[in-house]
């Protein structure tokens, strides 16, 4: 499987502010590669795609032809993942983990020659795949694969320049799936980029705070524009730091308390919000940190009338990235496959 790669990263900062046997052949690894065949799985995520190349030759063990789909299904089932674990998604949005993990599975299965490919997306095991079954009781794994010349050649192929990227040579020093290690590695830089964000935020004042809370509200859609948004002030604002429209049309309001601390707010500052949100009269309010919250804070909001939403650090961080606030894109990557469509047209 080879793809075409033109160079989206994340975005960064803007510049104003992640007992088995032991064999020669075939090893016994963790779950997270191979391991039991059986039993549910906290996540998808966690999987490497070692995981489904024996559930994938058990299903092709009868000597029928499957597709695709019957192996993504099929190997879900034996490796009990949930109905959530199905449709988790890849942090590019463009797959399944699912689908990821066992279409790697497969192809790999199939260059080593343990499948074979009657027609497109179909496939069947040969002799050499039942007797990966019977040589690797506790799961085949990548190492197994490697005896098999055909998947060596494929493995070390080395593609010459301006010549197509083969993914392959990727995956020799790696577990993940090409796909995999790209969704691991945003996730990663998300991970960075949110941690200076916030360290960029408690490096301003508590007003520039509290506009980049008004202004993150906007942009995610409430108030119509920063214009009909406004923060209330330091002084005689009965703890609240900012109004902003629900609406566009203005029929209800939110009210905003944001509070660029390091330690965790607890319940007699959450208390102080609400009474401010009586004393206004209104019932909404949003209370932004960039801190975190005690637990005591969620049990005393579960015995009140108003509805207060609570933005931690984290989260905070997350929704300013999502919406452009104090950070700017700095690549991208394109990644695209063979369109089966245009080729069946003949």
């Amino acid at each position: 499987m080879s793809v075409y790669v033109q160079q989206t990263i994340a975005p960064k900062l803007e510049n104003t502010l992640m007992p088995g046997r032991s064999q020669d052949r075939c090893t016994r690894q963790s779950l997270m590669g191979i391991g039991s065949l059986t039993g549910n799985i906290a996540s998808c995520r966690f999987l490497t795609f070692q995981a489904f190349l024996s559930p994938i030759l058990r299903i092709a063990s009868d000597g029928a032809i499957h597709s695709a789909a019957e192996f993504e299904q099929g190997s879900a089932d034996i490796l009990g993942l949930s109905p959530e674990d199905r449709t988790q998604m890849l942090a590019s949005g463009g797959m399944t983990v699912l689908r990821d993990r066992s279409g790697w599975a497969y192809y790999y299965l199939f260059r080593a020659g343990l499948l074979e490919r009657p027609s497109r997306g179909h496939y069947r095991i040969t002799e050499r795949g039942l007797q990966a079954l019977k040589d690797c009781p506790d799961g085949v794994n990548k190492k197994y694969l490697k005896q098999f010349p055909e998947f060596l050649e494929y493995v070390n192929s080395k593609p010459k320049e301006g010549k197509l990227i083969d993914s392959a040579s990727v995956l020799e020093t790696s577990n993940q799936t090409p796909q995999g290690m790209i969704d691991e590695a945003y996730r990663v830089l998300q991970e960075q980029l949110a941690a200076d964000l916030l360290e960029q935020i408690m490096s301003k004042s508590p007003a520039f705070f509290e506009a980049l809370v008004v202004k993150l509200l906007v942009r995610m859609g409430y108030g119509g524009s920063e214009a009909e948004a406004y923060v209330t002030g330091r002084s005689g604002d009965g703890g609240i730091d900012g109004l902003i429209n629900e609406d566009r049309l203005g029929l209800d309001r939110i009210y905003v308390q944001a509070k660029r601390w390091k330690e965790k707010i607890g319940t007699p500052q959450i208390r102080d919000f609400v009474g401010s949100l009586a004393g206004q009269g209104a019932h909404k309010g949003v209370f932004i940190t960039t801190s975190g919250f005690q637990p005591s804070v969620a049990e005393y909001l579960r015995g009140v009338q108003h509805r207060v939403v609570l933005i931690d650090g984290p989260r905070l961080a997350a929704l300013c990235i999502e919406f452009g606030i104090g950070v700017v894109p700095e690549g991208a990557y394109t990644i695209r496959k063979i369109d089966a469509s245009f080729f069946e047209s003949e």
